[in-house]
């Protein structure tokens, strides 16, 4: 698969942008996606000025890194999400990115109300469409719990701009079926897939590297290949919660990962 492969700076939460963006081109990354959610890992600020936005910049650069997409998460059921959702597209156009990644309900998705995300989702696509960004509902919490249920919802939705951004991990925690199972009639909604292994069943939390979890993601990629799927992927890591291991072991993970999915076919 040429699909692009990227370091998701969300597996450093905790730590800053300049350990994140080490750590992911040290292990062979020539992508990254970049986390800016406020309230969790908001390693480039929603409202960072021109000066800031330089050095995101030299940074990148300095790494040889290419920012593929942004994870930009607030809570789409209320007009503060809403208004946060606005600035992450802000920012990605700042940061020539066409694509971020958010979910229904920002990071922590619980007893989401779907009347009130269909009430704003429309405001915010076509907020994103006016400045060339594509927006990745990720499977995640109630409402996009798996594959399955995401594919109703973006039918209904009915926004081009407005995609999937699958996780092979949460389907599992928030739905309870594996990747392998759920993933192939999802494929035609993509926009973008986290890459990011499980070990447990549903609402265990334990997300290890790529490789050292229980996911079958040579079966996973091989689905991804035979329905065509040829956007962005990128690898995400978030271990058993907070606290987040030592840097080290951050580093290590990623490593794996990369060395894991390359093995695979990804480059």
């Amino acid at each position: 698969m040429n699909n692009i492969l990227a370091g998701h700076t969300n597996s450093y939460h905790t730590y800053s942008l300049d350990e994140a963006l080490s750590g992911i081109a040290r292990a062979g990354f020539r992508y990254v996606e970049l986390s800016a959610v406020r309230g969790w890992t908001e390693q480039i600020p929603l409202d960072a000025n021109a000066g800031k936005l330089s050095e995101v910049r030299a940074k990148l650069q300095n790494y040889g890194l290419q920012a593929s997409a942004l994870s930009g998460h607030s809570d789409l059921t209320t007009a503060e999400g809403v208004v946060i959702g606005k600035q992450a597209i802000d920012l990605c156009q700042k940061l020539g990115i066409t694509l971020m990644n958010t979910a229904i309900g920002g990071h922590y998705s619980e007893d989401e109300d779907k009347d009130a995300f269909m009430g704003y989702i429309h405001e915010l696509a076509d907020y994103a469409a006016d400045r060339g960004i594509t927006i990745g509902l990720e499977v995640h919490g109630d409402i996009m719990a798996s594959g399955a249920l995401s594919i109703p919802l973006i039918k209904e939705i009915d926004r081009p701009n407005v995609g999937i951004n699958y996780d092979t991990a949460n389907c599992v925690f928030y739905g309870g079926v594996q990747a392998v199972d759920d993933l192939r009639p999802v494929v035609p909604y993509l926009v973008h897939v986290h890459l990011k292994d499980k070990i447990g069943g549903a609402k265990v939390w334990n997300f290890p590297a790529v490789g050292e979890g229980e996911l079958d993601f040579a079966a996973i990629l091989q689905i991804l290949a035979e329905e065509g799927y040829h956007g962005p992927t990128s690898i995400e890591i978030e271990f058993s919660g907070e606290p987040w291991p030592p840097l080290e072991e951050v580093d290590r993970s990623m490593k794996v990962s990369y060395a894991t999915l390359q093995k695979l076919g990804m480059s």
